[in-house]
């Protein structure tokens, strides 16, 4: 785990998002994937012991018990979330860099059994939108 005095001009900060949840990691370049999905799963049994609840289904994702299960996903249009997200194929050894992260990047993730096929839908990421902030404020 990178500690914030430990920060490197190399390091990437990704966002990673479950939800309405953010997670914000600075990681190593060169780190592996099996690390990454490792130390996400730590902050996630710290911050969310219960598991994940998602505001719009009310429906509660329990944590896995192996970093394994954690399965992550890119934007399939980095200029419109709204086309959603394509799957990463990647091996537990694979460099996040070899596989076209770049600082600020956002990538979902999704916790799914071993076994499993990880689909598209598999990846539920809530954006808030202009119209939710107008109504909240009572503009609308």
């Amino acid at each position: 785990m990178v500690r914030r005095d430990d920060i490197r001009d190399i390091d990437l900060s990704i966002r990673f998002k479950h939800g309405t949840q953010t997670i914000f990691l600075f990681i190593d370049s060169m780190t592996t994937f099996g690390q990454v999905q490792e130390e996400l799963l730590d902050i996630l049994k710290e911050r969310y012991p219960d598991g994940i609840t998602s505001v719009t289904t009310q429906r509660t994702t329990k944590l896995p018990t192996s970093a394994s299960q954690i399965k992550l996903a890119v934007l399939k249009n980095k200029a419109d979330p709204t086309h959603g997200w394509k799957p990463l194929e990647f091996e537990l050894d694979d460099a996040p860099v070899d596989k076209g992260f770049q600082d600020n990047m956002m990538v979902a993730f999704a916790i799914v059994d071993d076994g499993d096929d990880v689909d598209p839908e598999s990846f539920e990421v809530e954006f808030p939108s202009y119209d939710e902030d107008m109504e909240d404020a009572g503009e609308l």
